[in-house]
C-alpha cells in the first residue's frame, strides 16, 4: 500500500512526505511544481509530475502503486490572490478537487485526508472557533475549500470512502532537521516574510492595516508548527486505517498573536531591527480567527510539540539561512 501525497513537492506537502517515510510508509508524490521544487521531495518517495485533473495519470498511477490513501495538499492558497482571480482559485482548488475524489473512488482508494483552512470560518463571533460554528469564509479560497469540503462529504455518503478534513489555521515554521521548510518565492506567510526581511532577503516588510477591533490594531491569528501539522496529518491516517469514522478537525494551537506581535518576536529571535512599513488593508482578510483543537486532540490523540512562537521563528529563520547557502 502507498500513500499518494498531492502538492507534495511544496511547503506543508513535503513535511508530510517526510513524515510518512519516517513512519516507514511507501509515498508517491504527484505535483506539477507550478510552486513546488522536486529536490524538496525526498529521494526514497516517487515523484510524478502531473497535475491532479489528470485523471488518466492518477488513476494509473493509484493502481500501480495500490494507492490506500490521498492527502491532497495541491491547491491555491493566497487569499487577496482569490479575490482578484475568483475563477482561477475555483478551477485549481474546487473543480480539480472534484476530479482527484472521482479517480479516488473510481480506483477504490478507501480514505481521504484534505488540506482545508480556517479561512471556511471568516471572522467567527466566538473564539476561539471550534467545528461547529458556521462557515462564513470573506475570501474566494476560503470558499473554494468549503466546496470541496461539501463535495467530498457528499461523495463519502455516496461510496465506500472515509475523509478527515483538517482546517489548517497558519502554518508557519520548518522541520526542526532542515530537510525542508517553505521555499516559494514571493511567498505572503506572515512568518516567512519577516523572517526574510530579517535575515536580510527583503528590504523591509509591510503590514496590511493597523485600524481593526483587535488590541493593537492589527490582525490576530492562531500560528501552527509545520511539523505539529504534518503529525496530525499522520495520526489522522492511522484513525481512518483502524476504521474511524470521517470527521472535520481543526488544526491550531488555541493561542492568537498580533501581526505586530509577531513581528516583535521575529526581532527578539534575531537580535536587531529591520524595517516595517504600513499598508491598507487587505481584501479578504479576516479580524481574528483562534483554533479550539479540542477534537483533534481527543480523536486522534494529537500532542503538539513546538507550540511556541519563538520556536516557531526560529527554526524558520534557519531555513532562510539554510535557503541563502543553497542559492549561492
Amino acid at each position: 500500500m502507498a500513500v499518494m501525497v498531492t502538492g507534495g513537492a511544496g511547503y506543508i506537502g513535503s513535511h508530510m512526505v517526510w513524515k510518512l517515510l519516517d513512519q516507514g510508509e511507501e509515498v508517491v508524490v504527484v505535483d506539477r511544481l507550478s510552486t513546488g521544487f522536486d529536490w524538496a521531495v525526498p529521494a526514497e518517495a516517487e515523484l510524478v509530475v502531473g497535475d491532479v485533473a489528470d485523471q488518466v495519470l492518477i488513476e494509473a498511477t493509484m493502481k500501480r502503486k495500490k494507492v490506500d490513501a490521498v492527502i491532497h495538499f495541491a491547491g491555491s492558497i493566497i487569499v487577496p490572490e482569490s479575490v482578484s482571480d475568483p475563477l482561477g482559485y475555483y478551477l485549481n482548488n474546487t473543480a480539480k478537487s472534484r476530479d482527484l475524489i472521482e479517480s479516488a473512488v473510481r480506483s477504490g482508494v478507501k480514505n481521504f485526508i484534505f488540506s482545508s483552512t480556517a479561512a471556511v470560518y471568516g471572522s467567527p463571533e466566538r473564539i476561539p472557533v471550534a467545528e461547529n460554528e458556521a462557515a462564513a469564509p470573506e475570501s474566494p479560497y476560503g470558499t473554494s475549500k468549503l466546496m470541496t469540503e461539501l463535495m467530498l462529504r457528499d461523495a463519502a455518503a455516496a461510496h465506500d470512502l472515509d475523509y478527515t478534513i483538517l482546517r489548517y489555521f497558519n502554518v508557519s515554521g520548518a522541520d526542526p532537521k532542515m530537510r525542508t521548510g517553505q521555499s516559494t518565492k514571493g511567498a505572503t506567510h506572515l512568518i516567512k516574510v519577516a523572517s526574510e526581511a530579517a535575515t536580510g532577503k527583503r528590504d523591509y516588510m509591510e503590514v496590511y492595516g493597523t485600524d481593526y477591533p483587535t488590541p493593537d490594531g492589527t490582525c490576530v491569528r492562531d500560528y501552527i508548527h509545520v511539523s505539529d501539522l504534518a503529525n496530525a496529518h499522520y495520526l489522522a491516517l492511522k484513525r481512518l486505517r483502524d476504521g474511524g469514522k470521517s470527521i472535520t478537525a481543526n488544526c491550531g494551537y488555541g493561542q492568537g498573536y498580533s501581526v505586530h506581535e509577531v513581528i516583535d518576536a521575529v526581532k527578539r529571535v534575531v537580535g536587531h531591527d529591520f524595517e516595517v512599513r504600513t499598508r491598507e488593508r487587505r481584501p479578504g482578510d479576516a479580524v481574528a480567527i483562534v483554533a479550539n483543537a479540542d477534537l483533534a486532540k481527543s480523536e486522534f490523540q494529537w500532542k503538539p510539540e513546538y507550540d511556541n512562537l519563538e520556536t516557531i521563528v526560529s527554526h524558520a529563520i534557519q531555513w532562510e539561512e539554510m535557503l541563502k547557502k543553497r542559492n549561492t
